[in-house]
Parts: C-alpha cells; structure tokens; sequence
C-alpha cells in the first residue's frame, strides 16, 4: 500500500476544513436571499399598504438574518485561517528538510522557493480566492431564482453568467503560458542577484558593476516582457468583462421595466431582479479577479508536489550507539550533479579511530568532494561511506550530527551569536560545553576581544567577523561537544600563525583524546601532523598510506633528478586545494 507523504497528509486534513466550508457557504448564499426579498417586501408590500408596523417587522427579521449571515461568514473564514494553520504545521518542516536534501545534492538548484510556496498555496486556501471558487457552485440558486420571477430575467441572467464564465476561461488560456514564463523568469533574476551581490565587495574592486548589472537586467527585463503581456491580455479581459457586468444591469433592468409596464411583473420584482443578477455574477467576477493568485498557487502546488516526488520523506532512524570514531570508504563514486561526469572514481581506504588522515592532491582532483561524502552531505553515486560500519545514509541526520565535526573550506557562519554559532544552535546549550570547544579550537581569547565576547553578532554568512575569526569560530563549531569524526577542508587557509599554531595544538589534542580527524591541506607544518596521507590525482587514489613512509617514498625517488638538475630536494609536495 502506497504510504501517503506529508503534503498529502496536510492536503487531506484540510479537505476536512473544506467540507465544513462548503456547508456553511450554503447556508451563507441562502441568507443573501435576503437583501432582495427584503426589497421585493419593501417595494411590493410596505409601500403599497404604506403600514409602518409591516415596515418594522420585516426590517427586524432582515437585520437578524443578517446577523446570522455575518456570524456564518466569520464562522467560516476562522475555520479556513484555522485550516492553514495545522497545513503549515503538518508540511512546513518536511519542506525545510527536503530543501536541505535538494540543495545538498544540487547546490545550484532554486529549492529554497519551495519555502516560499508554502506561504502561496496557504494564503490562496485561507482567502477570498478560494471563497470565491466555494461560493460559485450555488450560482444556479439565483439563476432559478431569476427564472422564478420571470423566465426573461433569468435568461438575460444566465447568458450574462455565460459570458463572464468564459471571459474567466479565456484569462485562463490566454494568461498561463506568459505567466509562467514570467514565473521561471523571476525565479532566474533573483537567483543571480541573490548569489552575485554576496561577492559585493569583488564587483566594485573589479569595476564588474556594470556587465553584471547588463546581465541581470536582460533577465529581468526578460520577465518583465512576459509579465506586461500577460497583464495586457488580463487588462483586456477585465475591461470586457466590466463592460458586460454594467451592461447586464441595463438589460436587466431594461427588461424588467419592459416586464413591468406589461404588468407581467411588479416593480419590486424588478428591482429584486437586478439584485439576484449581481449576486449571482458576483462569485464569477470574483473568481476573474482572483484568478492571478489561483494560478500563483497553482503553481507553488505543482512546484512542491515535485519537491516531495524527488526527495523522499525522512524517516526515523533507531537511535544507534555512539560511534568510537571508525570511518571505511569502499569503493566510491561520484558525479557532478545533474549529470554523468565522474568526480571520484572508486576511492577505498580505511582510518581507525583516533588516526589523523591528512589528504593532498591538486586543484580539482576531487578533494572537496571527497570530504562532502565523508560527512555525509552527498550521497555517492555507488560504493560506500561507513561510520563504524555503519552506512551515512543510514544515520539519522540529527544524531549522526552529534557525533561529526565538519569545517568547510569556504565557512558559513550563521545569523545570530559567536556563541549560538559554536553551539550549532542547539537549544539549552550548555555555556561549559560552548567555552570548552571554543578554548580547544584557539578560538577563546580572540572571542573574548569581540565587541560582546559570544554574544557579539556575526551577521549574515559571518560578514560582521574577518575570514580569520571566521575560520576559528568555524572550527569551535566542528569540536563542539566532542564529536567522534572531525573534518577540516583547508582549515588554515585564512589563520595566521598563531593560528597555524592553536590548529596543530587542537588536532594534537584530539588525537589524544581518541577522535578521528581528517584534514585536507597543502602545507607541511599541519602535515606533520598526520599519521596517513592520501593523495589524489583526477577523482582517483594516488597513494595513501603512512604519512612519513609516502613522503620518504617521495624523497628517494625525487633525489636522483634533484642531484643532475643541481637542486635541492623537496621535503614536501605543495598542492593547490581550490577546487
């Protein structure tokens, strides 16, 4: 059997919402009977008898059907806020997950809009859109309403809802295909303005302003084209359509004129009439003018509906026991995603716990990529990373988080406190367990020179913070609480040499205290360092092995040409590590 996912759930749990809806917006269109009948009394009745008593009776019993109208309307638009409450409650945190999951294996992908099509399909089920889509199915209750005082006024009525009905399919089909050009066409701009201006400082040293500038404006004039072609034909539409509203209150009240002078009807038959009419088209125009967020919403459905196709719902994992530190690659391999280029070609090595593994290689020889599956931020392509036997896949993604330190090589900090960003914003984290990684990363006295010590704030990405104290608070973070796998990409690459300094004490500390570290680097100091040392060359395992065999390995075999050539030996080999 077929298990429903989150979104079908909250699909379905708001249907129950919809369901009373429909109800009360029955009983909401029979109380709009009452303003006509109450002008049908007034005009055919009160007037004629000119009895003020009547006058007074029927105006109490109008009020009161009034009363009960707005209470069934407020009834039913809190019903509907209620509704999309629980809907954001029950998908709102499977989206944010499958966000995380989307971004982590397509990085260039625009997944984070899903966040925001969450606010458009709840906002469109709790408005007037949708009351306006509940309340259309009762239009043939005016109409034969219309058709009751005279068969002449519910025809005009009818083709008068006709025609409007078909001005709303006609935006339709003549809106979609611009609409959603313009949709993808924003979607584009705000990615590439969103991604370039976090490099604000480099487009105005570089004076890249202004092609960068041509370049967004193409997208978004792009979409600004589709949007004003859209917007034209729906300006069209519209305009049409309030033609024929106002000329539908003419021919109504012309026939009912007509009708009365036959004295084939009664003036307030008339009146009454002209009212019905309006009533019964209001729900149509209403869905007319709606129409835009109906198909903004439509939209955000489609897009989620495919966010949760591709990614599938997290499930919940047996709480394993901590891992002692024990990592196994087997045979792995990696593809850019989206496509079929190799990253890694069957990579293979083990690490026990408490070993420091240091790994070298040139630029794009997939060493960024290696320690984004050691971590288990990307699923590899075939073969596997285990933890202490255990697959990543396998982990639950908070508890595997507890036991894996990770430093990126471009760091990431997060808005709020140094202290919030140590402690990975767990909530109630001890200040002990914050100090202690700040105080075994070196981080400690350059936090405490800070404008406000851990509670200083680093801003967006860590902006208010320089690449050094960055790169520091970033490792604190890795070290917090101790976890069993630590994993540093190019962790010196912005420190001085305190900083070198306090690095090599931290990795030296928890060697000692029986953790796993891997580090990727390309300076002999942090090599030193390391007990192995894996080497790679186009995705591929170069070497790996003792770190102090490789090198002298390396050292042999580079003597004899360094003798011939005149030159010294190198101890060490520098490789670039950008990738």
């Amino acid at each position: 059997m077929h298990q429903k996912n989150s979104l079908q759930i909250a699909y379905g749990k708001f249907r129950s919402a919809m369901a009373a809806t429909i109800v009360f917006s029955f009983f909401t269109n029979l109380l709009m009977f009452v303003g006509p009948l109450y002008m049908l009394q007034i005009y055919d009745r009160v007037l004629a008898s000119r009895n003020e008593m009547t006058l007074v009776m029927i105006t109490g019993i109008a009020v009161t059907m009034l009363l009960c109208y707005g209470l069934l309307e407020f009834t039913r638009s809190r019903l509907l806020v209620r509704a999309g409450l629980q809907f954001d409650e029950v998908v709102a945190n499977p989206v944010f997950h499958r966000v995380v999951q989307q971004k982590t294996a397509t990085p260039a992908s625009n997944a984070q809009i899903a966040l925001t099509d969450i606010d458009k399909v709840r906002e469109f089920m709790t408005g007037q859109g949708i009351l306006s889509f509940f309340d259309a199915p009762w239009v043939p209750l005016f109409l034969a309403l219309c058709f009751a005082f005279h068969p002449w006024l519910g025809l005009v009525a009818t083709v008068g809802a006709l025609i409007i009905f078909a001005l709303a399919l006609t935006n339709e089909f003549a809106t979609r295909g611009a609409l959603q050009d313009a949709g993808k066409a924003s979607q584009s701009a705000n990615h590439f303005v969103n991604t370039t201006m976090q490099n604000a400082e480099v487009i105005r040293a570089l004076g890249m302003e202004k092609p960068l500038k041509q370049r967004w404006l193409k997208q978004h004039d792009e979409m600004l084209l589709h949007q004003a072609k859209a917007s034209d034909r729906a300006g069209s539409i519209m305009a049409t359509s309030k033609f024929v509203r106002m000329s539908l209150q003419v021919a109504i009240l012309g026939v009912g004129a007509y009708l009365a002078i036959q004295q084939l009807i009664s003036p307030g038959i008339m009146i009454a009439a002209s009212i019905v009419m309006g009533r019964a088209l209001a729900p149509v125009e209403q869905a007319v003018g709606q129409w835009k967020q109906f198909v903004g919403a439509r939209a955000a459905h489609a897009r989620l509906k495919q966010l949760f196709a591709q990614v599938a719902e997290q499930e919940e994992r047996v709480e394993l026991p901590a891992p002692k530190g024990k990592l196994s690659v087997d045979k792995l391999f990696a593809t850019v995603p989206g496509t079929r280029d190799a990253l890694l070609r069957g990579i293979s090595f083990n690490i026990e716990p408490g070993e420091v593994l240091a790994i070298i290689g040139p630029s794009g020889s997939g060493k960024s990529s290696l320690v984004r599956h050691l971590v288990g931020a990307a699923n590899p392509a075939s073969g596997a990373v285990r933890l202490d036997g255990t697959e990543m896949q396998h982990w639950g993604p908070d508890q595997l988080g507890r036991y894996i330190g990770y430093l990126p090589q471009d760091v990431k900090l997060f808005s709020g406190s140094v202290a919030e960003n140590v402690s990975r914003f767990a909530e109630g984290a001890d200040d002990k367990d914050i100090v202690i990684a700040s105080k075994l990363s070196g981080a400690h006295d350059m936090i405490q020179t800070l404008g406000n010590g851990y509670e200083t704030e680093v801003g967006d990405g860590g902006m208010f913070l320089s690449g050094g104290q960055r790169q520091r608070v970033g490792l604190a973070r890795a070290v917090y609480r101790l976890p069993s796998l630590i994993v540093l990409d190019e962790p010196n690459s912005n420190l001085d040499s305190m900083g070198e300094k306090a690095l090599i004490q931290c990795i030296q500390e928890l060697k000692k205290m029986g953790k796993t570290v891997i580090f990727v680097t390309h300076k002999s100091n942090l090599l030193a360092v390391s007990d192995k040392t894996l080497m790679l060359m186009n995705g591929a395992v170069e070497k790996f092995g003792p770190t102090k065999e490789l090198f002298a390995q390396q050292k042999q075999q580079q003597q004899p040409r360094s003798k011939v050539a005149g030159e010294k030996s190198p101890s060490v080999i520098k490789l670039s590590t950008s990738e």
